[in-house]
């Protein structure tokens, strides 16, 4: 069967002198590649291209589900802890403001528990849509797993004495609001 280049010499559409032409030059480049050089065509590069995109974009979403899932079992920690170590303020009738999310909230808990939140001992947790008294080693905990769940943690200061307070023999007037 005659090549694509023979039938068009012979319809007239191409001349011989540049037939010639085009077969020198494609001699040459064959001579030109280094021996064992696979010629690659373009569809070739392209699908190989293709195929190193979409692996590039499957590890991205790999890595973005490996984030929720852990960010999934980051929460389940952090419920847990709250479920087994949240006090029990049933008996609160002393509210305690605080700011969460530039809103002023409101609890109600005890006296013992107001002093020993503004002491640093006691934290309050923003779990489930709720808010929880937890101790502060428990809040800590919490604190390391995600810093946006604790709500309330003042620092306790070293000298903080706490039954040894000089200031014990002073009452705090009982109209006196924080």
């Amino acid at each position: 069967m005659p090549s694509l280049q023979d039938q068009l010499l012979k319809a007239g559409l191409a001349d011989e002198k540049k037939a010639k032409a085009i077969r020198t030059e494609k001699r040459k480049k064959r001579k030109s590649q280094p021996k064992g050089a696979v010629q690659e065509n373009e569809a070739e590069l392209r699908a190989r291209k293709a195929r190193e995109e979409k692996a590039e974009r499957d590890r991205e979403l790999n890595r973005q589900r490996q984030q929720e899932a852990e960010k999934k079992a980051v929460q389940a920690q952090i419920r847990q802890l709250v479920s087994t170590n949240r006090l029990d303020r049933s008996r609160g009738e002393t509210s305690y403001q605080f700011v969460h999310d530039k809103k002023i909230k409101k609890i109600f808990v005890d006296d013992t528990m107001v002093d020993q939140l503004s002491r640093g001992r006691l934290a309050i947790v923003f779990v489930n849509d709720s808010y929880e008294l937890v101790a502060e080693g428990v809040a800590r905990k919490i604190q390391e797993r995600d810093e946006t769940a604790v709500v309330v943690l003042h620092d306790r200061k070293t000298d903080d004495t706490g039954e040894d307070d000089p200031y014990a023999g002073y009452e705090i007037p009982d109209d006196l609001m924080w």
